[in-house]
């Protein structure tokens, strides 16, 4: 990645968030030109479990991943991180014919490119990597290897890469079931998003940067909860704030404990548990939180019903981003050099 001097804080940042629209477009014209090679790894596989696994903000991505692959697919699926894979191959189900799905923004991450070596001496089955950049080491470790150089970042912290590389981890899962439906919702989130974005991205930039708020919670069930897991590790990296991810009925076994006035509940609604997510909210508003509903109607930022819901949990992430860059510009930081952070970790 290169680094650009003269830039005002936040310029890749804000750039990589609000270019997202026309990131995806690119992402998913890569994956229109891979899906015969994709379709026949499914189908000669005789897989019986998917593992997705990544480092950071694609160890995330690997529990959302998972969650969609179970609910589209049918199939068995877990995210790990890729050091557990790498040093602890326990923790994959024993005997059962596997395809690793091994994710890195760099494609150079120590961890991530370790797993896929002891994966392939394990002999359990074939490696799919999804990656952003051409020539880097994992890019030569799959079976079939796909590289979206649309959504490559300059910033440290993974926004239009996570979101990226997240929809086209739906997209393996839709090639697996064959569901066409949920391959035409994909190609339809570019047009989704940009009209989202120029609704709701000044208002949301504006409550990031009221520093009244000291403490953030992203609740999120099912296939969101790796979601805010990474929204809630963006909150932290760009911005150096308290911030944690729970599902949503767990919020109430403690965690709200920390409910002041001065927190900010950021709640990912589903469509299908709505009323039990609203539930929660509303408890969280009666202690005195503050909070911000991201959904598909009646939410603070509604994304509509034009897309079904499975393909519309990609419109989650960059809503909680902005919220992000907002905070960290009025915290007077950097949001493109997030403190005490690299853009790879590569092990010696």
């Amino acid at each position: 990645m290169s680094t650009q001097e003269n830039k005002p804080a936040g310029f890749h940042t804000r750039q990589e968030i609000y270019s997202q629209p026309e990131a995806w477009q690119g992402v998913l014209e890569v994956l229109d030109g891979a899906t015969g090679a994709l379709v026949t790894l499914i189908e000669r596989g005789g897989y019986e479990q998917v593992v997705f696994t990544g480092c950071g903000s694609t160890y995330y991505l690997s529990i959302a991943a998972a969650a969609i692959m179970q609910r589209v697919a049918g199939v068995r699926a877990l995210g790990l991180p890729a050091s557990e894979v790498w040093l602890n191959p326990a923790a994959l189900p024993p005997a059962q014919r596997t395809l690793l799905v091994a994710v890195s923004r760099s494609g150079e991450t120590t961890e991530t490119l370790r797993a896929c070596g002891q994966f392939r001496q394990s002999g359990r089955g074939e490696i799919v990597t999804l990656s952003c950049f051409p020539g880097r080491p994992l890019t030569t470790l799959g079976d079939v290897n796909l590289i979206f150089p649309s959504i490559a970042e300059e910033s440290v912290a993974q926004t239009r890469a996570f979101s990226g590389l997240y929809l086209a981890t739906i997209a393996l899962a839709a090639l697996w079931k064959d569901d066409r439906a949920l391959w035409t919702d994909l190609h339809g989130l570019p047009a989704a998003l940009t009209s989202l974005l120029d609704r709701y991205g000044p208002s949301l930039e504006a409550l990031g940067a009221d520093l009244g708020i000291d403490r953030f919670y992203f609740l999120g069930s099912g296939m969101r909860y790796g979601l805010a897991c990474e929204l809630s590790l963006k909150m932290k990296e760009m911005t150096l704030s308290h911030s944690e991810p729970f599902h949503f009925m767990e919020f109430r076994h403690g965690p709200k404990s920390m409910i002041t006035p001065d927190a900010l509940v950021v709640a990912l609604v589903s469509d299908e548990r709505r009323a039990d997510d609203l539930a929660v909210v509303a408890d969280m508003q009666a202690l005195g939180a503050r909070t911000l509903t991201i959904g598909r109607d009646g939410a603070d930022v509604a994304f509509g019903n034009t897309l079904g819901e499975v393909a519309g949990s990609v419109l989650y992430l960059p809503f909680g981003q902005i919220v992000a860059l907002g905070r960290s510009l009025a915290k007077g930081l950097n949001p493109d050099h997030p403190e005490n952070l690299d853009a790879v970790v590569v092990l010696g």
